[in-house]
């Protein structure tokens, strides 16, 4: 998905731009004789680690898995979690290609589909088919993990998009009792803990717990939701805060066009609480440029800039000619109320442009960055691109804020 081409136009070149340093090619890409990394391998999530100069990546691979294969035909096309770690602030990256960090378990009996959460409960498995775009955050001092997921595979969506291609019969004649992320195949984003040691000694099993799914699939498909990687003083307690992207905006207060998505914030005071019906959710923004018209949604979690604001990455797409833009926005904090935006980026400010961002199986233009560090006042970004390479770009952070703060939203 696309290179981060900030703000190379030559109708954009401005002194007050910051530079940015990119990939020349792909940092890491499909590997032919890797089954579950053959096909795809994009949209990293990274983290830094506390004490030690080494970046930690988790990366959404795809392969066709034919012992997955229901009698509905066609191979299915599992999303998997590959690591990888970088020794030189996220120049060069060494993978793990010996098998995933994170599978599914794309079991395909109803009672089958089940997993033991991190208090030993038997809870319905939303990641038993499909685990994608990771985003990775530091939180009350763990290390938390959301991701998209789906009850059962795709196929190859790229040539056919139909979520329910690969689902068994069961869930095709909407039956099962596992509500629509059965019988629709819809995304539910879950929240894993991870332990980073485990992780670092590809102790994989060890490494990460299930903790819930945060999303209700009965609502909405939903999909680009993640957490503050803080809590905030709402209606005066301490909560969570998580935003999100419904496709079904008619489903939540204010969101009455099913042609428009828009990124929505909402608060709970644990992380089950975002189930609950009854919980505030208000539009944190909506589309408002050309290069939006389709959708906007967030990309990787917000990053601290003062003591009440946020930088929050955005992506927006017009459609599938110009493809998905990323641009920035500014959040800031309220007294007992959730976060608004205070400025916002009119500009197209990265999008796909190098040879080996744009050729793949996706043929949308499309870049996609499911996290980034600050290290050494440098912002360092990880990006899918294509749908079958990842690539890193870099950028002075407080230039860049300095650069978002030009556009104050009215």
């Amino acid at each position: 998905m696309g290179f981060l081409g900030l703000f190379r136009d030559t109708d954009m070149q401005n002194s007050q731009m910051p530079k940015i340093d990119y990939s020349k090619g792909p940092v890491l890409e499909i590997q032919p004789d890797v089954p579950w990394a053959d096909t795809l391998v994009f949209n990293p999530a990274i983290v830094k680690e506390p004490g030690s100069a080494d970046l930690h990546m988790l990366f959404r691979g795809i392969g066709p898995w034919p012992q997955a294969r229901t009698n509905n035909g066609g191979d299915p096309y599992p999303c998997f979690l590959g690591y990888a770690v970088s020794k030189d602030n996220g120049v060069t990256w060494q993978a793990d290609w010996s098998r995933p960090a994170l599978s599914p378990a794309m079991n395909y009996k109803a009672d089958e589909i089940r997993v033991k959460n991190e208090k030993g409960e038997l809870v319905v498995d939303y990641s038993n088919g499909c685990i994608e775009d990771p985003r990775l955050i530091w939180l009350d001092g763990e290390l938390l993990l959301t991701v998209a997921c789906r009850m059962f595979p795709p196929g190859a969506y790229w040539i056919v998009d139909d979520p329910m291609q690969c689902a068994p019969d069961w869930a095709r004649a909407g039956q099962g009792g596992l509500g629509k992320a059965a019988t629709e195949n819809r995304t539910v984003t879950v929240l894993y803990k991870v332990d980073l040691s485990a992780l670092k000694a590809r102790k994989y099993d060890a490494a990460f717990q299930y903790i819930t799914h945060l999303t209700d699939p009965d609502r909405s498909d939903n999909r680009d939701a993640f957490l503050f990687p803080e809590r905030m003083m709402i209606d005066g307690r301490m909560q969570y805060v998580l935003i999100h992207r419904p496709k079904d905006p008619y489903a939540f207060p204010l969101g009455s066009n099913p042609g428009t998505l828009n990124i929505y914030v909402t608060a709970a005071d644990s992380f089950r609480g975002f189930l609950l019906p009854s919980l505030k959710h208000e539009i944190l923004a909506e589309p408002q440029e050309k290069w939006e018209a389709n959708r906007i949604g967030a990309s990787f979690p917000p990053i601290r800039i003062s003591d009440s604001e946020w930088l929050l990455p955005t992506h927006g797409k017009q459609d599938d000619i110009v493809g998905y833009t990323q641009s920035f926005m500014i959040l800031k904090d309220r007294p007992n109320q959730l976060p608004v935006v205070s400025h916002r980026c009119t500009e197209r400010l990265m999008y796909a442009k190098q040879k080996w961002e744009l050729e793949g199986r996706f043929t949308i233009p499309c870049m996609f960055p499911c996290g980034a560090v600050v290290t050494d006042g440098e912002l360092i970004i990880g990006y899918g691109a294509a749908d079958e390479r990842i690539g890193i770009a870099r950028v002075n952070f407080d230039e860049l804020v300095s650069y978002i703060r030009r556009f104050p939203v009215k």
